[in-house]
């Protein structure tokens, strides 16, 4: 068992924290901007809040936090009554936010001045899997023994955890993945509207699309229930998916590569979040899309 405090109980965190407890055994502590939904989380799960992240950090082994950008997470750990405040010697920061390797190595710099261990984590398998503590945990870090002691906390949020190279990894990793991701939503988008206004059918061409070439995730477990049947809820907003390939596209400059089609990707969601605002669902894109559509 290990002391761990959690830093962000948003649709991702809340269920991610519980399972510390209910399958770790964790003694956790938990801070949200929110206050009643971290009295709610320790309610349901039986842990303990905190009125500040440094507050909550004091005295833990392990500090997580799961929170929306690369300005929140500096927020809870070197802003005011942040988390690095209150870490003693020793302990380890993992993070599971989808933020930029950038920001890893500057508070993994922090964390070193002050003798404690900095981790990036993120997450992949939205809020289903995250109920069900089965996501794929992306893992970065430059000491494999300190990964190895975060590695049994992981597994009670995760089954599927890669170590994928040194600090910043993961979040590069994780950018990356939801590129492609949001690639392939706005390839079926364009498909789908492109069909209606021929006169296909959309149900009928997610039926074949899924017993075809281009069958993915999207048309198997996204296309029919959130956008053909118009439920628009995965869970997932947004403005956070415009963020997560804003990221790979910057990654992609630094790195002084030619790839032309993460900035188109980048340019579609960041008008579509403008159009529609940062908490819509994501799938929710094409209705912006169909909007500003060439008549």
């Amino acid at each position: 068992m290990a002391k761990v405090a959690f830093l962000g109980l948003g649709v991702m965190g809340f269920p991610m924290a519980g399972h510390l407890v209910a399958k770790g055994g964790h003694e956790v502590t938990v801070f949200n901007r929110t206050p009643a939904k971290a009295k709610a989380w320790a309610e349901k799960f039986g842990g303990q809040t905190a009125p500040t992240p440094q507050a909550a950090a004091e005295g833990q082994d392990f500090v997580m936090a799961c929170v929306g950008n690369d300005h929140d997470l500096r927020a809870i750990t070197i802003g005011a009554n942040g988390a690095f405040a209150g870490m003693k010697k020793g302990a380890t920061f993992v993070d599971h936010t989808t933020a930029s390797a950038e920001v890893a190595r500057e508070l993994d710099a922090h964390a070193t001045k002050h003798g404690f261990k900095f981790v990036d984590a993120p997450v992949s398998g939205g809020v289903p899997r995250a109920a069900q503590g089965t996501l794929t945990i992306m893992i970065g870090g430059d000491d494999p023994a300190v990964i190895e002691r975060a590695r049994p906390l992981l597994r009670a949020m995760g089954d599927r955890l890669f170590d994928t190279g040194g600090l910043g990894s993961g979040h590069a990793m994780k950018a990356l993945n939801n590129f492609v991701a949001a690639a392939g939503f706005a390839a079926c988008a364009e498909a789908l509207l492109a069909g209606k206004r021929f006169g296909l059918d959309p149900g009928r061409m997610v039926e074949i699309l899924n017993v075809s070439t281009g069958r993915s995730f999207l048309t198997d477990l996204v296309l029919r229930e959130h956008v053909v049947e118009g439920k628009f809820a995965t869970g997932f907003q947004l403005g956070l998916l415009a963020k997560d390939v804003r990221i790979a596209a910057d990654l992609a400059h630094e790195l002084r590569l030619d790839a032309p089609l993460v900035r188109l990707v980048s340019k579609r969601f960041e008008a579509a979040r403008d159009a529609l605002g940062y908490t819509r669902d994501h799938t929710e894109a094409i209705k912006a899309w169909d909007q500003n559509s060439a008549v």
